[in-house]
């Protein structure tokens, strides 16, 4: 208890409380706040991605097209991923492997298979894929953001016990068998929405210097992410599967800040550069052509 001036008592928040339910009413409807969270993520990311494709020239409706395919392969990578990479988890209940409502999505898959279909449609489009990938980078660690709010209905991927005042407090049932004694725990799911956020603002502030050459903003976002990730995996206590005695995901962050790095620093644009910076190959359309049929066929994708 905290005493304030006039003799009054208050309580002292001293932790992040969990819910004490996975689920979010709306109405008639009982929604896994799992699933909310990763939907809400998306429209934001989308959101923001058809704001800057516009930006540049591009048609926004370009983004929903792209993303109708890229969100479901990202979503079927992240799992793949986790279910690889924790596969003793399923080991005699395999049936348990399409239940991604009660979690487990492996971020590194999701960005893999998610971006390459991506990239592949855009391409099929003919469109800019460097410019595009610019557009987009910016929404991936936005949507993550959101989505990592799930791990909290979820009441998972928490780090180290900690008596900080914004530890997590994780019911019983839901602590490791070595640390049923501690109450409350690092929110690595709040740190790692902070850091996104942070990351996000940042790739859009570099894209504006025009410092690096189309489509190196995503090796920036790469290093940027699995930075923060590498400290998170070395905070978490949840069971994770071990290459030489050291969970995978350290491995994989380590790996890919050194991918983001190598692309990204040959990436400076130097003077006397040639950026093509129109939305579609072969395209933009000119104030003297724009009312011609061969322009009008040039659009038509």
């Amino acid at each position: 208890m905290l005493a304030l001036p006039g003799g009054v008592a208050a309580a002292v928040v001293a932790s992040i409380p969990s819910p004490s339910s996975g689920s979010v009413s709306l109405g008639p409807l009982d929604l896994r706040g799992y699933g909310v969270m990763i939907a809400l993520g998306v429209v934001a990311a989308v959101w923001l991605a058809q704001r800057r494709w516009a930006a540049r020239g591009g048609d926004p409706e370009d983004i929903v097209s792209i993303a109708m395919f890229a969100v479901p392969a990202g979503l079927v990578g992240a799992r793949i991923y986790h279910v690889i990479t924790d596969w003793p988890r399923y080991e005699g209940r395999w049936g348990d492997v399409v239940k991604i409502w009660e979690g487990g999505l492996g971020i590194p898959g999701g960005i893999a298979l998610g971006v390459a279909v991506g990239l592949f449609v855009a391409h099929r489009r003919k469109m800019n894929l460097p410019l595009l990938l610019d557009a987009v980078t910016p929404a991936l660690p936005l949507a993550q953001a959101i989505g990592r709010w799930g791990n909290w209905f979820n009441q998972e991927l928490f780090g180290r016990p900690t008596d900080l005042p914004w530890g997590l407090e994780i019911d019983p049932a839901r602590r490791p068998p070595e640390h049923l004694d501690a109450a409350t725990f690092h929110p690595t799911f709040l740190y790692e929405s902070l850091w996104n956020l942070v990351l996000c603002l940042a790739l859009i502030r570099l894209d504006r210097t025009g410092r690096l050459r189309p489509g190196r903003l995503f090796a920036a976002y790469v290093a940027g992410y699995f930075l923060a990730r590498l400290g998170l995996e070395l905070l978490r206590v949840d069971p994770a599967s071990l290459v030489l005695g050291i969970r995978v995901n350290v491995w994989v962050s380590v790996i890919g800040i050194g991918a983001g790095l190598a692309f990204g620093l040959t990436g400076r644009r130097r003077p006397g550069d040639v950026v093509d910076e129109a939305p579609y190959r072969g395209d933009p359309i000119g104030p003297d052509d724009a009312g011609s049929d061969d322009a009008n066929s040039d659009v038509d994708r």
